[in-house]
């Protein structure tokens, strides 16, 4: 009597728990379509979803990528203070709509953001429970450049973009039970990755409910897996429409759903593949500068780091056109050190054949100058530097140009063995323009000093502007080949002023020629061949563009 009373009331208690924590189905929610109260144009459709017992609002965005006039884009904060309200960060790129992106802590993002050839954050690759650390396959939505869309679990083995890899399976984590460091050889590198954004846990692979907290981690993170709680969420369908979805909770006219709600409400939207984003009161969705939703009941929302924008394709980052490119190293005459204490990192992964040095942060008595000649137009500015924890958080970038002089302050802890986008500038042969690495750091032991990249597709700069600034504009012009560095393959541009024969070569370091692209009658005019790298092992390389009276060479770096 004793054992049945005792089981009874563990069923009692059972039940009530579920009764707290569910809610009924999303069949329950009546959607209404709301877009004729916005201006949202072709391919766009907002809906207000609304349930009465228990209270809920929800809202998605329909976005058909097929049209031509909208893409996905993810973006991270580069403002200041390193993040925004969603309404405010879609004011200020410009976006039709948006919503809140993946997790963060300060100003930091955890999960990723990967523009083209380029990882502006990753995903957390590790985190710890207990005391012990758990290696983390997490989420990503992957775009293609044709605006396909699918999610992924991920690992990034670098910062470098070729090193971020995907996987069928997310690893095999358990509370108390953590899985193995992975190894490429079991994964897959993106064939076609062009923007991503992460987040997680996945809620549906294949068109069936995955939910994969426990794989990716999620517990005692913060992120209730039954938790009534404001929620965002992205998902795909079968004819490639994404679904932006924003849930408000934690209040009296919504109380917000759990990750299994989630789900299912993703899944009666028919999507195949949809993750969870960050929620509470990161939770936000925004059309133009207006907030749809109300997070957590207020009319304003949390600043976050990233978003997941709906813009028009004009505005997606990528190569265009490179009219100019310039690279100064610390070997060439351009760059000048001052001030005593430089010496020459032991770290691999810098930039040509001479070291990142480096200097001990003081009171700024030492730095380097990059002299710069250029012709006027606006120009990108990239930095390229050895990372390691005992670099400067705060490293000070100084760049004099045409409107002033502005210090940008780099963390150079992270990003390592990649061009980092310092701004953009308007520069000219002015000799008081230059850009200018400092001691002048605050955090830190080390600022490291390595090469800088300037590139252009200003209108205003010819098509065969030479990067040395040595030659005439009746000659050939060999553009720096893109992606560079570069893993399995590279494009190589350049400009033909005439109909002549062209040999295009490749040699390494050792000056053996090793490959050769081109060697023919080719006609006048832009001309782009792709260098399918095979068996050719990591290091430096050269490109050779040769006619009957010119030739000029491009140096490319192959990372395996």
């Amino acid at each position: 009597m004793i054992h049945f009373f005792n089981s009874a009331r563990r069923l009692i208690f059972i039940i009530a728990i579920f009764c707290i924590y569910s809610i009924p189905l999303a069949g329950q929610i009546t959607w209404t379509d709301i877009s004729g109260q916005y201006h949202l144009g072709a391919g766009l459709k907002l809906f207000l979803g609304n349930q009465s017992q228990p209270v809920l609002k929800a809202w998605y965005l329909d976005v058909d990528l097929s049209q031509a006039e909208i893409a996905l884009c993810p973006y991270l904060s580069s403002i200041r203070d390193g993040k925004e309200s969603v309404a405010d960060f879609c004011q200020r790129v410009g976006a039709i709509a948006a919503i809140n992106g993946g997790f963060f802590g300060g100003t930091t993002s955890y999960s990723a953001v990967i523009h083209p050839q380029q990882v502006l954050a990753q995903n957390m690759v590790a985190v710890t429970r207990g005391g012990t650390p758990y290696p983390v396959t997490r989420s990503l939505l992957a775009i293609t450049p044709q605006k396909q869309l699918s999610i992924h679990w991920i690992y990034h083995f670098s910062n470098q973009f070729t090193d971020t890899y995907y996987f069928d399976q997310p690893l095999p984590n358990a509370p108390g039970a953590p899985a193995s460091i992975p190894l490429k050889v079991n994964g897959h590198p993106f064939p076609d990755l062009f923007l991503g954004l992460g987040g997680g846990p996945t809620l549906i692979q294949n068109g069936a409910i995955k939910i994969t907290y426990n794989e990716e981690v999620f517990w005692d993170s913060g992120i209730g897996f039954e938790t009534l709680n404001p929620r965002t969420a992205v998902g795909i369908t079968a004819q490639q429409h994404a679904i932006l979805l924003v849930i408000d909770g934690r209040q009296s006219a919504s109380v917000g759903v759990g990750l299994t709600e989630l789900a299912q409400i993703m899944l009666n939207l028919n999507c195949i593949a949809a993750m969870n984003l960050d929620g509470g009161g990161s939770s936000q969705m925004a059309i133009g500068s207006n907030l749809v939703n109300r997070p957590e009941g207020g009319t304003f929302g949390r600043a976050v780091p990233t978003i997941l924008a709906v813009v028009h394709p004009d505005s997606l980052p990528g190569p265009k056109e490179v009219k100019f490119e310039k690279i100064i190293d610390t070997e060439d005459s351009e760059c000048h050190f001052f001030g005593n204490g430089w010496f020459a990192t032991a770290n691999a992964g810098y930039w040509g054949n001479s070291p990142s040095m480096l200097n001990a942060r003081g009171p700024g008595n030492a730095g380097v100058t990059y002299t710069l000649d250029l012709q006027p137009a606006r120009y990108e500015l990239f930095a390229w530097w050895v990372a390691a924890n005992n670099r400067c958080t705060n490293t000070p970038i100084i760049v004099h140009h045409s409107n002033g002089i502005d210090t940008i302050r780099v963390d150079q802890v992270k990003n390592g063995s990649q061009w980092n986008k310092i701004g953009q500038f308007h520069f000219s042969a002015d000799t008081s323009h230059r850009v200018i690495i400092s001691n002048a750091a605050t955090q830190g032991t080390y600022v490291v000093a390595d090469a800088i990249r300037l590139t252009s597709n200003d209108p205003a700069l010819s098509a065969i502007y030479s990067a040395l600034g040595n030659f005439p504009v009746e000659n050939p012009y060999l553009t720096q080949n893109y992606p560079n560095p570069f893993n399995a393959s590279t494009q190589i541009n350049f400009t033909l002023p005439r109909s002549e024969r062209v040999g295009i070569y490749i040699f390494n370091a050792q000056g053996q020629q090793v490959r050769q692209l081109l060697d023919g009658e080719i006609p006048a005019g832009f001309h782009r061949i792709e260098f399918n790298v095979g068996e050719l092992a990591s290091g430096i390389y050269f490109c050779q563009i040769q006619t009957p009276i010119y030739t000029q060479v491009r140096k490319m770096m192959l990372l395996r």
